[in-house]
């Protein structure tokens, strides 16, 4: 898995994982912090949470337009600092007046702004690495291990964002309102760590940063595509953009309607097994006990596999502890820690992934990336199918009056925390399909001198699905559960249905 990769993916993919462990941390209390701070109902605060999505998944195209004129490099760094401003002016607590909700959606512009230099600059960087012959052949594992990376922040982000809060709240007094500004700190401080892993292990990637010194050499060395297949590449992309849509705009309700489900329909506690998933600690435990299995029956040395069973036994012994130690303790589970589940599936999955597609490779049967995406938008149907069938008797959202005379959430119901535990497994199966593979495939087919476009065009089908995403704040509450999920089974099986209906013409390119 991690053999024969360029190094400088592993720089570049640790410069990612720290902004996006910020970006998470603000993320997953985000939808909260507005219902909560600024009395907004689900449908307004869905409107904000969508068009901020859409603004971060849009800007790549500018950044990538800008980054084919001026080098990648150069934008990820401005970027990183553009986003710093935004994050900075999120974590000053200034009540929620009309002057607040004007900085709160200033600050989200700056933070839309820096991350679209920076995502896509930085993912074509990656691709870049893999033009090198000896590495052609690790693209695709290559990006999956970048976004592994990128989960590894994602996972801690839920644990961090709620533990924040509540320190603040206990060691500082602050309202529950003002705390969601410590969330929002992390995040500075997390682009920090950022900026400083991209500058110091800069070395090993310099070459692929573009701009005008090595324009001339890097144009020489790039094969000239015709017209015709210029423009059968493009429209082979738009195609897969067009689909992408609304995968995302079914996937992303993990930050809002699935959010809100975890907050209104949940049970607010857990215990035993069960409430062992909620410390992300354990969850830790479970991932070097996923890779030190690989490991023990891939090691080619005695040395390797006796490494490998140590740290199966301390990870198993700490589980064991831990069980013991909590048995029969009744642990709080809040709305936010849910959306821990989610990366934490992606970094334990990936190298059962890539050994699953490594074995069909070698057999010649591995699907091609347009297909994975295909396979992708079925099995995220599956998820909401598991959602639907299990909301069928539920009651409809309710709320009530707050003491300032605002709409507040009311919690209805306390369906088992399992339940949205295995959609998000399920939807990270889709995921792992189609995200990765999505970006690898364009890395791979994008004519050279649109490379920074293209993979600003993913980002821009991502935009319109998150803007998309707006939509489950608006059925919220206003038609049964199981029709709420059952909008996004329709979607992801006609989008599946197309995307194999133009199959052939996707793998002609690849």
């Amino acid at each position: 898995m991690f053999e024969n990769q360029p190094k400088g993916l592993y720089a570049l993919a640790l410069a990612n994982t720290g902004e996006r462990f910020g970006y998470y941390t603000m993320l997953a209390v985000f939808a909260l912090f507005l219902r909560a701070n600024y009395g907004l109902d689900a449908g307004w605060a869905g409107e904000i949470y969508s068009d901020f999505l859409m603004l971060v998944y849009f800007l790549p195209i500018v950044g990538g337009w800008l980054a084919d004129k001026f080098g990648f490099g150069r934008m990820v760094t401005i970027g990183i600092l553009i986003m710093f401003a935004g994050y900075l002016l999120l974590s000053v607590p200034l009540g929620g007046d009309t002057l607040a909700l004007v900085v709160m959606l200033a600050a989200l512009v700056l933070i839309g702004l820096g991350t679209g230099l920076f995502k896509g600059n930085l993912q074509v960087m990656v691709g870049d690495l893999y033009n090198d012959p000896k590495y052609a052949g690790q693209r695709d594992s290559g990006f999956s291990i970048f976004y592994m990376a990128i989960n590894i922040g994602a996972l801690f982000a839920p644990t961090a964002a709620v533990k924040i809060m509540e320190w603040a709240q206990q060691n500082l007094g602050t309202s529950v309102n003002d705390s969601y500004h410590f969330a929002f700190a992390v995040a500075c401080a997390s682009l920090i760590l950022s900026i400083a892993i991209y500058y110091i292990f800069r070395g090993t990637f310099r070459h692929v940063e573009g701009g005008k010194k090595t324009a001339d050499s890097a144009s020489a060395a790039v094969e000239e595509l015709s017209k015709e297949e210029t423009k059968a590449r493009i429209v082979a992309l738009c195609l897969v953009f067009a689909v992408v849509i609304f995968f995302w705009m079914a996937f992303h309700q993990n930050g809002l309607s699935l959010t809100y489900f975890a907050d209104e329909f949940t049970a607010k506690t857990s215990e035993g097994v069960e409430g062992m998933a909620f410390n992300v600690w354990n969850l830790v435990a479970i991932i070097f006990i996923v890779y030190a299995l690989f490991s023990l029956f891939q090691s080619k040395t005695g040395k390797g596999k006796a490494i490998s069973a140590v740290v199966i036994c301390i990870a198993l012994a700490f589980l064991f502890l831990q069980y013991d130690r909590t048995s029969g303790e009744i642990v709080a589970v809040s709305a936010p820690i849910f959306q821990q589940f989610n990366p934490f599936y992606v970094v334990a999955l990936t190298p059962v992934s890539l050994a699953i597609f490594g074995s069909l490779s070698a057999k010649g049967k591995e699907p091609s990336a347009p297909r994975k995406i295909a396979y992708g938008m079925v099995v995220a149907g599956l998820a909401y199918c598991l959602m639907a069938v299990a909301s069928f008797g539920l009651p409809m959202p309710q709320t009530t009056t707050g003491a300032d005379g605002e709409p507040v959430a009311v919690h209805v119901a306390d369906v088992t925390p399992q339940l949205l535990i295995y959609t998000y497994l399920i939807l990270t199966f889709a995921e792992l399909l189609l995200s990765p593979m999505g970006i690898s495939f364009v890395s791979k087919v994008a004519p050279p001198k649109y490379k920074g476009l293209m993979m600003g065009g993913w980002f821009v089908a991502t935009a319109i699905g998150n803007k998309l995403v707006g939509v489950g704040g608006y059925l919220w509450g206003n038609i049964p559960l199981w029709a709420v999920w059952s909008v996004f089974i329709a979607l992801c099986i006609i989008s599946a249905v197309f995307m194999f209906s133009i199959m052939k013409r996707l793998e002609k390119v690849c």
